[in-house]
């Protein structure tokens, strides 16, 4: 149950190329090897309205929020985070080149008693031995 959304601030729609870091938080999860391929999403979240400090229309900012469900580690739920946190502070290196740029990453437990799932690509991508 790994979740992964990245809200943004929609004028950095032609800043970043969130294709590119979609994939790179995606192997960057899938790397730590604590979660199953088959259930890893990684999303952006496009903000089209929004009020950022002290309101100049260059500040920006990407709000990433990581969903799991439980059974790992503080130390690897730290892990984990510190992990991403620093793959998307390198791709978005040129966005602190500018006093207008906020990143905030957090990671929540899903509490299993009030989470339901389906999940169809599971079954296939273990047929594969993926």
């Amino acid at each position: 149950m790994p979740h992964f959304t990245i809200e943004h601030s929609a004028n950095l729609d032609e800043r970043v190329d969130f294709d590119r870091l979609c994939r790179t938080i995606h192997k960057t999860i899938l790397d730590t090897g604590l979660f199953e391929i088959g259930a890893v999403r990684v999303r952006t979240v496009r903000s089209a309205h929004y009020a950022i400090a002290d309101l100049l229309p260059q500040n920006s900012f990407i709000d990433m929020s990581f969903r799991i469900g439980r059974g790992r580690s503080d130390a690897e739920k730290q892990a984990t985070g510190a992990a991403i946190f620093d793959a998307v502070t390198q791709e978005l290196a040129s966005l602190f080149d500018t006093p207008h740029f906020a990143l905030s990453l957090e990671i929540r437990e899903i509490d299993p008693d009030l989470s339901w799932k389906k999940n169809a690509i599971h079954p296939r991508l273990r047929q594969k031995g993926n």
